[in-house]
């Protein structure tokens, strides 16, 4: 089974990018699910109900996101009624939306995508590492094929949430960084990992952001309105494969494609 997982989604440049690039390729790897982190594709931050049919007609099954979903008023009824559309799975009790999901590829094969946040330099949040083991209970009879996205901060939360969910899922993709690592690789048990995808949208950015006005932001030190960059556009993602009877991921490839 093929997998492509495709890094933070950054404004119209980042759509742009994977409307350029996402039939190719699916072709070209015969992929049979992609998944996306959009909560960065609406103006850079949040995420509306009209961008999320927009990705889901270029060929997105799957949408994770991260802190930012919260940014747009609307979201909260799009993660109610959207089951595609995941959240976190450790803000708490209560809140719209599901952290997680199982969803069918052609063949009829189960995956399930599961979404947590770190806490280290982010939210004050439930335990992602437990919040992990109580979602996986319910899970394992569901799919052998779990991918997981971590949306953090710091690395070594990363790596260290990998190795602890090594052996236990199909592969653990980290976002949120906006800046693709070069550390992919099979964790011990067939576990794909790597700490950050990276982002599809402008590189001649600050993470997605206009580089002046971040720049200036970090000189004056007072708030800045953010404007999203439109240069210079990448697309960033990684490519799975995974062994759908037993789970096991087989290999992980690091995809960087510049969009002219």
């Amino acid at each position: 089974m093929k997998i492509l997982f495709v890094g933070d989604i950054v404004g119209r440049p980042g759509r742009q990018a994977l409307k350029r690039r996402l039939d190719h390729l699916v072709d070209r790897h015969q992929v049979d699910l992609v998944v996306a982190n959009g909560e960065n594709s609406a103006g850079g931050f949040g995420l509306t109900a009209e961008i999320a049919r927009e990705l889901f007609a270029l060929g997105v099954h799957v949408l994770t996101s991260g802190n930012h979903i919260w940014d747009k008023k609307e979201a909260f009824d799009l993660l109610e009624r959207e089951s595609r559309v995941l959240r976190p799975a450790n803000y708490p009790p209560g809140l719209a939306g599901y952290g997680s999901g199982v969803f069918f590829v052609p063949d009829g094969t189960p995956v399930a995508v599961v979404n947590l946040e770190g806490r280290v330099f982010m939210n004050n949040l439930d335990c992602p590492f437990r919040a992990a083991d109580r979602l996986l209970e319910g899970l394992r009879d569901r799919a052998k094929v779990i991918l997981v996205d971590f949306h953090a901060e710091a690395s070594s939360e990363k790596i260290a949430f990998g190795h602890y969910l090594a052996g236990r899922v199909s592969a653990v993709v980290g976002t949120h960084t906006h800046v693709q690592t070069a550390d992919e690789r099979i964790l011990g048990g067939g576990t794909a990992f790597i700490t950050d995808v990276g982002m599809t949208g402008s590189l001649d950015s600050v993470i997605g952001i206009q580089k002046e006005i971040a720049v200036e932001k970090f000189l004056k030190q007072v708030p800045m309105r953010f404007e999203v960059a439109k240069k210079h556009p990448v697309l960033c993602a990684v490519l799975l494969d995974v062994d759908a009877d037993n789970g096991c991921a087989r290999s992980i490839e690091r995809i960087f494609q510049e969009v002219s």
